[in-house]
């Protein structure tokens, strides 16, 4: 049995300029258009590659893409962007970059994708944005199998979980070819959405494997034990492709923030149990690749991750008391006003 690990988007080490990415609010491309689009896309493939680079000298093999690559993407085709043979050129060679070190990349698309509503625009923008994602993973000449995943969740349950689940085999079918045969699922950290059983019932109806999260499972396990929920899931992977699974750590258990149990803690502590199996393992924490190397060396980053993000976890807390009482205090006048006024 053997782990891979890995991490997700930025990377601390290489610092906001160079392990960063840049995207713009709606205004702002509203403003500048699809010329600024073109030189953030552009510039946000360069810092991809220098991290992908990165990842290959320090023997990191498994990496999750940011989604915020082309900012505004659903705006306008590729082929649009003035920039777009130098930004293909670039995916290129981040392709190349990551097949010399044998480097497994993936996506996962943000949570509002949501194949599971009963609306057809909201089902309409998922398959768009789920298609921007295969094309470029198509770009960067990735696999189009589980190798190169794009995992998402199935979406709300909409008060019938069954009907949801149906709804989702449905829509699946819509979806572009390059997307349906890269495409994961993910198990949910509530209990009333989808645990591996529910998942394993999709793949059943639609082939789709099913990426297992071991800190979800804790917040809804379908009935199973780690090591029977784990290797259920890790059944649905196409023969010859490592099962990927998503650890984490409550930072309010790890680190006594006062959060939602399920929020993710800078660093994790382990051990994670592969229960016998072999596995990737994209570990979600906030110190990122940090945390990869503290959970791996056992040598601690804490220090070095502070001095990165600028501000410690007792500074963001003051921060997040001042904003509160801010608003609290801005709250209070406005009833006030409303009283005097009446």
């Amino acid at each position: 049995m053997s782990i891979r690990f890995g991490y997700a988007c930025l990377n601390m080490t290489l610092g906001s300029k160079k392990g960063g990415f840049r995207s713009m609010i709606k205004r702002t491309f509203q403003e500048k258009g699809i010329q600024h689009a073109s030189r953030l896309t552009l510039e946000n493939v360069e810092t991809l590659h220098g991290i992908v680079e990165w990842n290959n000298t320090h023997g990191i093999q498994v990496y999750r893409m940011t989604s915020d690559l082309a900012p505004w993407a659903s705006e306008y085709e590729f082929e649009q962007l003035p920039d777009w043979p130098a930004i293909r050129a670039g995916l290129e060679l981040v392709g190349r970059t990551a097949r010399a070190g044998g480097q497994r990349l993936s996506f996962h698309p943000g949570q509002f994708n949501c194949l599971t509503s009963p609306r057809e625009h909201v089902v309409q923008n998922c398959i768009r944005d789920l298609r921007i994602h295969g094309e470029i993973m198509d770009a960067i000449g990735l696999p189009n199998t589980p190798e190169a995943k794009i995992n998402i969740h199935l979406g709300g349950a909409f008060g019938e979980k069954e009907g949801s689940m149906d709804r989702w085999c449905r829509n699946f079918e819509r979806v572009p070819e390059n997307v349906k045969r890269r495409l994961t699922v993910e198990n949910d950290d509530k209990a009333k959405c989808y645990s591996v059983v529910d998942l394993h019932k999709v793949w059943q109806r639609t082939g789709t494997p099913v990426v297992f999260d071991y800190h979800h499972h804790k917040f809804c396990d379908g009935g199973l034990s780690e090591r029977d929920a784990l290797h259920l899931a890790a059944s649905t992977w196409p023969v010859g492709i490592r099962p990927v699974t998503h650890y984490s750590e409550s930072a309010r258990e790890r680190e006594g923030r006062t959060v939602s149990p399920t929020a993710h803690s800078n660093f994790v502590d382990g051990p994670v149990d592969p229960h016998g199996l072999e596995i990737d393992c994209l570990v979600e924490a906030k110190a990122k690749e940090l945390a990869v190397i503290q959970l791996v060396t056992g040598v601690d980053q804490s220090s070095f991750y502070d001095e990165q993000r600028g501000t410690t976890d007792e500074e963001i807390a003051a921060i997040t008391r001042k904003q509160k009482e801010k608003k609290a205090a801005v709250t209070a006048e406005k009833r006030a006003a409303r009283r005097r006024a009446a």
